[in-house]
């Protein structure tokens, strides 16, 4: 089984906190009326907000995690989703509180060896966890381009455009912070494999 129970219901969770920490950060405006402070304060804006947070940043973390997940388990490791429940719940207070930055890791996948296959291929190419680490970035990298490049070559229909501009900008974001050569970041772990494995 490629996912667990526990990483589904993390999936889930995160998406859900996700919506709410981000639901004032995209504010389009579906429902056109002649009325837009109107529609601006009725609480239909939070429903909207939320499900607009959730379409737009969700998939950006959620497959930047499976980026790193799917090519681990290529290379024959065990590879595992996790909801970072401590830092969502820092965001969620953060927000309750409204600060003008939020700053949190939603998730984050461990992987390891479990088999002699695994050890084996990481002997043969040790440039394995670079590529591991680079998977969820690369993701992002590309959900960053596609929605850049994709109206040129496809009519959009104009109500979908703000959405994958809002996508690309928060793909943009995610690559370049996580491929930030700071420890504990994608990109530390990323270059400081290429650079001992070169020299």
């Amino acid at each position: 089984m490629i996912f667990s129970l526990m990483e589904v219901i993390d999936a889930i969770i995160l998406t859900l906190a996700i919506g709410f920490i981000f639901k004032d950060s995209f504010k389009i405006q579906t429902d056109y009326t002649d009325d837009p402070v109107a529609y601006y304060s009725s609480s239909k804006l939070f429903y909207e907000g939320f499900i607009t947070a959730i379409i737009i940043t969700a998939p950006a973390i959620i497959l930047h995690e499976m980026g790193h997940k799917f090519v681990a388990l290529y290379f024959g490791m065990q590879a595992t989703f996790h909801a970072s429940y401590t830092w969502l719940g820092i965001a969620v207070v953060l927000k309750l509180i409204n600060p003008a930055f939020i700053f949190l890791v939603p998730a984050f996948v461990s992987w390891g060896c479990l088999t002699s296959i695994c050890a084996s291929n990481l002997t043969a190419m040790p440039f394995i966890p670079a590529l591991i680490a680079f998977a969820g970035p690369g993701i992002n990298l590309f959900l960053w381009v596609l929605p850049s490049v994709l109206p040129k070559f496809i009519k959009i229909p104009h109500k979908y455009l703000a959405y994958l501009y809002l996508s690309a900008k928060i793909n943009m974001f995610l690559f370049i912070f996580n491929m930030l050569p700071i420890p504990g970041f994608d990109g530390f772990h990323f270059f400081s494999v290429l650079l001992s494995y070169f020299f």
